[in-house]
């Protein structure tokens, strides 16, 4: 008869030995014997009259191992489940198992294995988690340059016959010339365009004038500054990251086409088109409009933020031990390509942390039944799509808004991709309404300062 022992042998860590007898593997390998032979297609047999015995021969060392760890998995899985052992991952079988089954020793062979045990914990406390909320006030300089944004993403594009200013945008045909100035056989030939802004001031002046069909040679190093020239350089096909051989490269650029955008008027027009169905009138009733979706903005950049402090003090506030041992084994065991120690310790901070959120989210998501449910799914389908067409969302669904909902609930990938999203902003709402959050109003410049001192601490 089969048993499981069960001892400690580390922090949270205990092994497994599962016994089993002949009895418990035997009658399971005769009859895998005969279920082969009925199956079996061996020449100079019938089909299904295959003796037991030339199985046995032929394929009976493989069948009896795969009976003999069939029931110890059964066994395991067995008493894991009426212990109502709380673990991670799977069990790991450990170096001290018995080193070979053999068909023709039938007898009691024994099996170790290692589990990790997960933890128990406390979550912190309200006093624990005392982020600050910050209110970033819209200004009129945001409105200001919302409203210039409108007005060139609903301008008209117009092709004028000759270059003006730095806002033409240029269509331009490189091709790459070698040192005596002439094509390079094979070379780079290629159509981009960017506004004349690009260029540096010198060669700014050069395309004053010009028109289409009109050719400039330039040299890269010298038409652009660095983050401009990278970007170019990338268009080309050339290594970017401020290569200096790459942006010694001379091409003639021939003028293919001329743009220039012209700024909608701040009119009725503007106001329909930015805001439909408004019904916006006045000025001051666009710029308050533009002031509402900026505020909406800022406040969910905000949220963001309030929601990765929340994070880093519940880490850092949760205490949880852990099966260190076992889990970088487990990481070993389960890696798709062979890692070093050294790799799995310097990957194990990250993973632990990966870790410690897990529990405290399902911790909080089990306990307070936070759950994400068919209309969840299918309002956020909804949400996406409209914001997507940019498109407020309204009160009657029509068929095809439906359809498209009804096609995305049947994707596994969003499904499972949205429920967590949805489940974390489900959870944070509830540790927002548990923490003592204070708020405090800051500038966009200070808010976007201290977010960038924030990463650049924690990478």
């Amino acid at each position: 008869m089969a048993t499981v022992s069960r001892e400690n042998i580390g922090v949270l860590t205990d092994k497994l030995t599962v016994k089993i007898a002949k009895d418990d593997y035997l009658p399971s390998f005769e009859k895998a014997l005969k279920t082969y032979s009925k199956q079996a297609n061996i020449p100079g047999f019938r089909k299904g009259m295959v003796p037991t015995g030339v199985i046995k021969k032929m394929y009976g060392n493989s069948v009896f191992a795969e009976e003999v760890f069939k029931s110890v998995e059964k066994e395991l899985t067995q008493y894991l489940t009426n212990e109502k052992l709380n673990i991670f991952a799977q069990p790991l079988p450990l170096p001290e198992n018995s080193s070979q089954v053999d068909m023709t020793r039938p007898e009691e062979y024994s099996f170790a294995f290692e589990i990790g045990l997960k933890p128990e914990f406390v979550l912190p406390g309200p006093e624990e988690l005392k982020p600050i909320r910050y209110e970033i006030q819209v200004t009129d300089k945001m409105i200001d340059e919302e409203i210039d944004r409108l007005r060139n993403r609903h301008g008209k594009m117009t092709e004028p016959e000759i270059i003006t200013g730095d806002d033409n945008a240029l269509k331009l045909h490189f091709v790459e010339l070698d040192q005596q100035g002439e094509p390079v056989n094979g070379g780079i030939q290629k159509e981009t365009t960017f506004p004349v802004s690009y260029f540096v001031e010198q060669t700014r002046k050069v395309f004053m004038g010009k028109k289409k069909e009109d050719t400039e040679k330039i040299r890269l190093a010298e038409a652009f500054d660095e983050k401009e020239r990278n970007w170019v350089q990338k268009e080309l096909g050339l290594a970017k990251d401020g290569d200096k051989a790459e942006a010694d490269h001379f091409f003639n650029a021939t003028i293919t086409g001329i743009g220039l955008l012209e700024k909608a008027e701040i009119n009725e027009s503007l106001f329909d088109s930015a805001f439909p169905n408004r019904g916006i009138k006045a000025q001051e009733d666009f710029r308050n409009a533009i002031k509402e979706e900026v505020q909406a903005y800022l406040d969910e950049q905000s949220r963001g933020q309030l929601h990765h402090s929340l994070y880093h003090d519940l880490l850092k506030h949760t205490k949880i031990e852990f099966p260190e041992t076992f889990l970088k084994r487990w990481m070993q065991y389960n890696s798709e390509n062979p890692k070093s120690q050294g790799e799995i310790e310097q990957e194990f901070p990250v993973f632990e942390s990966q870790l410690k959120w897990t529990l405290i989210t399902d911790r909080i998501a089990s306990e307070n039944q936070i759950e994400v449910s068919p209309d969840d799914l299918r309002a956020f389908a909804k949400k996406q799509l409209l914001g997507y067409m940019g498109r407020p969302a309204s009160g009657e669904e029509q068929p095809w808004i439906a359809d498209y909902v009804n096609r995305m609930i049947q994707d596994k990938k969003f499904v499972e991709e949205t429920a967590q999203r949805i489940q974390t902003d489900k959870i944070f709402a509830w540790i927002e309404g548990k923490a003592d959050i204070s708020g405090k109003s800051v500038s966009l410049e200070a808010f976007n300062e201290m977010q960038q001192e924030h990463q650049h601490h924690h990478h």
